[in-house]
């Protein structure tokens, strides 16, 4: 089966065939403005029409295209020009046109027996269907790959958890090489929170893009604090003699020392409340700090101060398990 296109390039611009390189340059910027996609994107009509004229000046705006379609009409590309008689496949339109008999099968690039074809109209009209070069776009490119990532633990210490901080980690490479990063830890990160810096992963080839580095970050024990969220909490040990009169105590906390008045006649367990000194994760208001009261009497008390406290105990005979259930 058979196929009868015409193609007229001078047509398609709304020009002559004496049309100078100035008025192939006017026509076209003037028709692609009019047709371009992007300004009718629900347009198929105007997508085929921009095609159409793009694959019009590829050929008129080239002197050397030019010559060869004045001399062998549209298709010059595919089939390859000859000093005479034309290229194969074409022969006189009427009007002086060029015409072209091409079978279907050589339409989708494949020779009769199943053969893919080397070129041929189907080459040439893969320019308009985006199968690469020409008017209809290029090839796909494939997508490059990603590189593998690479998975690090790193141990912190209490205080760069709650405050933020820099650490150094070394990442051994495929080739042995060992490399040292330093990592940012911000601010209120919690244990076992991950940290990734993009790009630190394994490289990849031909440009490819590289893998990402994942820390898995652990933090060390505080001696003294313990966290619970935003919040903070610290025992204070408090004299015998503190805790009965109640007086003022220094308390560290993340922002510096604070006084915290112990009010007379605290008892052990007693939790001191200290509004905003608590974990502050970044672009979050910051918790609070609970100091819990710890009464620690003297380890040199004689006998005669062991028989005062009794004293004063047996006053107030009151039992402080009496709440105490299973």
């Amino acid at each position: 089966m058979t196929l009868v296109m015409e193609t007229d390039y001078y047509k398609t611009l709304g020009l002559s065939r004496s049309a100078t390189e100035e008025e192939i340059r006017r026509a076209y910027r003037e028709l692609a403005r009019k047709y371009h996609p992007d300004l009718h994107p629900d347009d198929a009509g105007a997508k085929k029409k921009f095609q159409e004229v793009q694959a019009a000046f590829d050929v008129l705006n080239d002197t050397k295209k030019r010559e060869m379609y004045d001399r062998y009409g549209p298709g010059f590309e595919a089939f390859g020009g000859g000093a005479s008689g034309g290229p194969q496949g074409w022969e006189a339109g009427p009007g002086g046109g060029q015409t072209f008999h091409f079978d279907f099968e050589d339409l989708l690039g494949q020779r009769a027996g199943g053969a893919p074809s080397g070129g041929g109209f189907a080459d040439f009209f893969r320019q308009f269907t985006g199968g690469g070069g020409g008017a209809g776009g290029g090839r796909r490119a494939a997508r490059p790959t990603k590189a593998a990532d690479i998975e690090h633990e790193l141990t912190i210490p209490f205080t760069t958890a709650i405050l933020g901080g820099e650490a150094r980690i070394d990442v051994q490479r495929p080739d042995g090489r060992i490399e040292k990063i330093t990592v940012k830890i911000p601010a209120g990160i919690d244990n076992g929170k991950r940290i990734r810096l993009r790009g630190q992963g394994e490289s990849a080839p031909r440009g490819g893009q590289a893998g990402d580095l994942f820390i898995r970050v652990r933090v060390a024990d505080h001696p003294f604090f313990t966290r619970n969220g935003k919040r903070l909490e610290i025992r204070i040990p408090v004299t015998l003699a503190e805790a009965v009169t109640g007086a003022k105590v220094d308390v560290p906390t993340p922002k510096g020392t604070v006084a915290v008045r112990i009010p007379p006649g605290t008892s052990s367990g007693k939790r001191l409340r200290i509004r905003g000194h608590g974990v502050a994760p970044n672009g979050q208001p910051p918790g609070d700090l609970y100091a819990e009261v710890q009464i620690v009497l003297p380890d040199d008390m004689t006998e005669e101060d062991r028989q005062r406290v009794a004293e004063v105990a047996a006053g107030r005979p009151e039992n402080p398990r009496a709440r105490l259930k299973w």
